[in-house]
């Protein structure tokens, strides 16, 4: 693989929440915000060149949806077949955090090996989890599930920045999560970053203010200034929860409106 390749990204919408706007920003609501409904995307990402794939996240599935009172879309393993990727030749999962929205589909994968932060594995499974506040974005099956990845040597631990292969870096931020990390990508039009959770909407990145559901509120502000300074314009980080990423970027077909985007 040569070391500038450039690689193809898609982001997969697979559920929807409608939310109040005054629950997305830490804070009073920014005078520029109205009240409202100002709603919520979930998303997987995948970054495919050649023959090689990395998915970003693995999302949650209908039950979850349920559970968590969310409007289920689609499988994300559907998603990932309609771009020609089968979920089971998948070799490597980054794992941006271990919230529920981010890792569940347990069995999705079964070859892949998962990509964590040293410090994301140590919150989710320490003293930090005795706080019911805490524990909240987590779910203890998506957990112990990891805990049993790990046990049959499908985990990889990173301790902050590092290169996955030419053209793709993961890049510790932390904040909303201890070890919440991006997804930095080299594509045809430049680096772009896959804040994931590092930025939830636009709004939060655009105003400087994070969304509520946080670790360290410093680390995130701090995440913002990381985002912009790894890609190539702020135009090229990518928020985790935005429903604006499918009006921003083009369907990567016509029969694949609303559902999957072309990031790249």
């Amino acid at each position: 693989m040569p070391a500038d390749s450039q690689w193809e990204v898609y982001a997969i919408r697979y559920a929807h929440h409608p939310r109040p706007a005054r629950e997305n920003f830490l804070g009073p609501l920014p005078a520029d915000i109205h009240e409202g409904v100002m709603p919520l995307d979930y998303f997987v990402w995948a970054v495919k060149t050649g023959d090689r794939a990395y998915v970003l996240d693995t999302g949650f599935d209908e039950a979850m949806a349920r559970k968590r009172g969310r409007e289920f879309l689609h499988s994300p393993g559907d998603g990932l077949r309609a771009i020609g990727i089968d979920p089971a030749q998948v070799a490597d999962v980054v794992l941006s955090h271990m919230h529920y929205d981010h890792c569940g589909n347990h069995e999705l994968l079964p070859n892949a090996r998962y990509h964590v932060q040293d410090r994301e594995m140590m919150f989710a499974t320490g003293r930090h989890m005795c706080h019911s506040h805490m524990r909240m974005p987590f779910e203890e099956e998506d957990v112990v599930a990891m805990v049993r990845k790990l046990f049959r040597g499908r985990v990889v631990f990173h301790s902050g920045d590092e290169a996955l292969a030419p053209g793709l870096s993961l890049h510790y931020v932390g904040g909303h999560s201890m070890g919440l990390q991006m997804l930095r990508v080299n594509t045809r039009r430049g680096w772009v970053m896959l804040a994931a959770d590092a930025a939830h909407l636009y709004a939060n990145l655009e105003r400087g203010i994070p969304y509520p559901i946080l670790y360290n509120a410093a680390e995130v502000i701090e995440g913002y200034r990381r985002a912009y300074a790894l890609a190539s314009s702020p135009e090229h980080v990518i928020p985790g929860h935005d429903p604006l990423v499918m009006e921003r970027y083009p369907a990567a077909s016509p029969e694949l409106r609303g559902w999957v985007a072309r990031l790249d």
